[in-house]
């Protein structure tokens, strides 16, 4: 007799797929709610430019522009007008002697890393797990750059000097995220930052920084941008994360190194007939969003003292807010739940007072606990402390009930 006969054989492939589809659509129609509900809000900590209309962006380049640049110029081609004065605008920002223009991070960073590589004669890029490529990209350095990465901690902040010289075998580049996102968007002091450098080099490697947010890192580093930028070799940019511009990045350093990645940017595909829209986007944000960047950071400060003051008091102890003083005007906050239930929770939130708490995406953070993004940007300047933790309450309100981690 079979031993298994009559014993529950778990859910057909079919029934496994129809789940799959159902969670699916529920995350898709949370999305929607989620960007509905941001948008009606009255009161926001930022408001993100990927939920505006393509009418409002339009807009927003048709009123901004002819503060930024002669829009009676003629429409740039294969990079040259507006997206070379945008080149020359970066270089001088970050002190280097050339910048280049790349519709995405990705491409920039591959490009650097694989003219670094040629240049050293080492594939090998010493990085973090949790840096961009590793996360974000689907292992396009090795897929694609034919690099190969070698991790240099596994803890979740930038590498330490000690980590560097310790590391067992050579590396032909290092890479530094900076502010390294995954880990809650962390900086080193600048005196660390200076030792990790100096231990790259003492190992004969070049420095790449991954500086898609190192617009708003001046003020925890202490330095301008083209001080920071000075240490490394190299230095990628992105002007939609926090300039609001509606694509592309740049990638900066010595002319030689630049014209290498011109060639390697055309081999990518990478040499696009026309991008005024996107360039002339990243000169508003340059102009207009850039010498906002340290009071966002400064305010974000007052903001993450106010969400702890806020979750202590609703009987929330156990949540976190990481780093405990943000590094840049992003940062992370942990709650002892599924991601779906805090998501629900801050979606209806939003919906019922108009009040956008928590508008990113929660993310399991292991299990039962929940993970999101915390932005303050421009609409966030207007929120008190008090605001805060009111919005707070608001939110753990409509939170199901449950023990503390210490009952």
């Amino acid at each position: 007799m079979n031993d298994t006969a009559g014993q529950d054989e778990g859910p057909s492939e079919q029934e496994q797929e129809q789940e799959q589809q159902e969670q699916q659509e529920q995350q898709e129609r949370l999305r929607q709610r989620r960007t509905a509900a941001n948008r009606k809000a009255r009161h926001a900590l930022a408001r993100a430019s990927m939920r505006a209309t393509i009418r409002e962006r339009l807009e927003e380049l048709r009123e901004a522009g002819p503060e930024v640049y002669d829009l009676d110029e003629q429409v740039d081609m294969y990079g040259d007008r507006i997206v070379a004065a945008l080149e020359d605008r970066v270089a001088a920002l970050l002190g280097t002697e050339a910048a280049a223009f790349f519709p995405t991070g990705t491409m920039a960073q591959q490009v650097a890393l694989r003219c670094w590589a040629a240049r050293t004669g080492n594939t090998a890029v010493a990085l973090h797990p949790l840096s961009h490529p590793e996360v974000h990209e689907r292992h396009a350095l090795s897929q694609v750059a034919g690099l190969r990465p070698v991790h240099v901690t596994s803890a979740a902040r930038l590498p330490t000097a000690e980590e560097i010289r310790a590391l067992a075998e050579p590396f032909g580049t290092l890479m530094l995220e900076l502010p390294l996102r995954d880990a809650g968007f962390v900086l080193p002091s600048w005196e660390e930052l200076t030792e990790v450098v100096a231990a790259a080099r003492e190992r004969d490697a070049v420095v790449h920084f991954d500086g898609a947010r190192l617009w708003e890192s001046t003020v925890r580093l202490g330095r301008s941008l083209d001080e920071i930028a000075s240490l490394a070799d190299s230095v990628y940019v992105s002007f939609y994360k926090s300039l609001g511009g509606l694509s592309g990045a740049a990638l900066a350093g010595s002319r030689s190194l630049v014209e290498d990645a011109r060639v390697w940017r055309h081999r990518y595909g990478g040499a696009l007939f026309q991008q005024f829209p996107a360039a002339l986007s990243a000169l508003v944000g340059l102009e207009r969003e850039l010498p906002r960047l340290p009071e966002y950071v400064r305010h974000a400060r007052v903001v993450a003292g106010a969400l702890r003051e806020g979750f202590a008091a609703a009987g929330l102890p156990w949540a976190s807010v990481h780093p405990e003083e943000p590094h840049t005007h992003q940062f992370q906050v942990w709650l002892p739940y599924e991601p779906d239930v805090v998501a629900e929770a801050a979606v209806r939130q939003a919906e019922e007072t108009s009040v956008a708490l928590f508008m990113s995406l929660w993310q399991s953070g292991g299990p039962g606990l929940a993970v999101t993004e915390v932005t303050v940007g421009a609409s966030g300047l207007e929120w008190t402390a008090q605001d805060v933790r009111t919005a707070v309450a608001e939110f753990a309100a409509r939170l199901p009930e449950r023990a503390s981690r210490d009952s």
